[in-house]
């Protein structure tokens, strides 16, 4: 069974209320403290979703919440005082700013709760040995596509296309099971034409 694994936070919201377990990786904080591995970062504030506020690791709170749109997307962008920051004594490592006060942004409140458990778990060497089997699914995907060519219905309506991918299907299983009775295991690691022709040249 070819299996697809979406990547969007959108759909991994969508994926948990259909108890479909997801397993990919989703972007990592882009903050410059994030980056870096130094200062406080989104996760070293509090949220409270019901206040509508946020907590600095010192302890002060937003001034304010304001719903907005980046990049097309529905996100929450918290700002607190700059007279409440301009004198913080760890002020250099929260914002860059010379003068306004610490701002960032969040997603609404289940998408971002989604976001921060799968950012925690992707961290585990568990959830690692768990995506490392995604290689074996995109090697049938790519199989199956370049073979058959299935990205792209010959007929049109569903019943036509569901029989048409059942074929490809069997076909690739075929071709799988022909290479491992002929002992030509498939390759573990995509190697390009020109590499090929390098190490046929070599040989």
């Amino acid at each position: 069974m070819i299996t697809s694994i979406a990547t969007t936070d959108v759909d991994r919201g969508h994926a948990q209320e259909d108890r479909v377990t997801l397993v990919t990786p989703v972007l990592l904080n882009s903050s410059p403290q994030a980056r870096a591995g130094a200062g406080f970062d989104r996760t070293a504030f509090t949220i409270d979703w019901d206040k509508r506020q946020a907590t600095c690791p010192r302890g002060d709170t937003s001034t304010r919440w304001s719903p907005a749109t980046q990049r097309g997307t529905s996100a929450i962008v918290i700002t607190f005082d700059k007279e409440t920051c301009r004198p913080c004594p760890v002020r250099d490592q929260c914002t860059r700013s010379k003068s306004g006060g610490r701002t960032f942004s969040l997603q609404p409140h289940e998408p971002q709760e989604v976001l921060d458990h799968a950012r925690l778990q992707q961290g585990d060497e568990q959830w690692r040995a768990k995506y490392g089997t995604r290689a074996g699914i995109e090697g049938t995907i790519h199989q199956a596509v370049a073979v058959t060519g299935m990205r792209r219905a010959r007929y049109l309506g569903l019943q036509k296309t569901r029989l048409e991918h059942a074929f490809s299907a069997v076909a690739a299983n075929l071709i799988r099971l022909a290479a491992w009775w002929n002992g030509h295991p498939l390759d573990h690691t995509r190697v390009s034409h020109l590499a090929r022709l390098g190490l046929s040249l070599n040989a």
